[in-house]
């Protein structure tokens, strides 16, 4: 997940380099979310794993 997010991240740079800022705006809206998921995900099976 946070390879995908990684991904979107440079997409969105590489998008707003090239002028186009709505495609980069979308990219990353999409990383933001991906990265917020994962570290909800993180804090959950961490949590489990110490019980």
């Amino acid at each position: 997940m946070v390879g995908l997010a990684i991904f979107f991240l440079i997409l969105a740079m590489i998008a707003y380099i090239l002028g186009a800022r709505g495609i980069a705006g979308f990219s990353m809206e999409i990383a933001k979310w991906l990265i917020i998921i994962f570290v909800i995900l993180a804090i959950i099976s961490i949590f489990y794993g110490c019980m």
